[in-house]
């Protein structure tokens, strides 16, 4: 028997795609504490990079570092949450998905600050 909500197409598919997306912000931001922290930096720093970046690519690539956080933060929580209602007994395997989505928001962050130190250095130091 074929999924019932599979067979939708055009602007319904759109609609219905845009409103679960707005419920995982929603709930993302009401149940994960890191994500909020994240919203509330890159608040600043979104609007920072038109400032700081002197090109569009510059300006793009700024933006995207941030966004990527918030991506991967995403992804790291659906994991977790995902492991969690599996069971919440301890396994090797559930812990390691979790590590692996933990990396995953660290390397993205540690990205989002090579790039933005890069920038302040080549606009202000170099």
């Amino acid at each position: 028997m074929p999924h019932p909500h599979k067979g939708r197409t055009g602007l319904d598919r759109i609609l219905r795609a845009t409103r679960h997306s707005a419920n995982g912000l929603a709930a993302a931001w009401r149940h994960e504490s890191a994500f909020r922290q994240e919203v509330l930096l890159a608040l600043p720093l979104l609007p920072a990079a038109m400032w700081l970046g002197t090109t569009w690519s510059e300006r793009a690539l700024l933006a995207a570092s941030v966004l990527l956080v918030l991506v991967a933060e995403l992804l790291n929580s659906g994991i977790e949450a995902a492991i969690d209602r599996i069971s919440l007994e301890p396994h090797e395997l559930s812990r390691r998905a979790k590590d692996y989505g933990s990396a995953a928001v660290m390397l993205a962050l540690l990205l989002c600050a090579g790039t933005w130190a890069a920038a302040f250095w080549t606009r202000f130091a170099a």
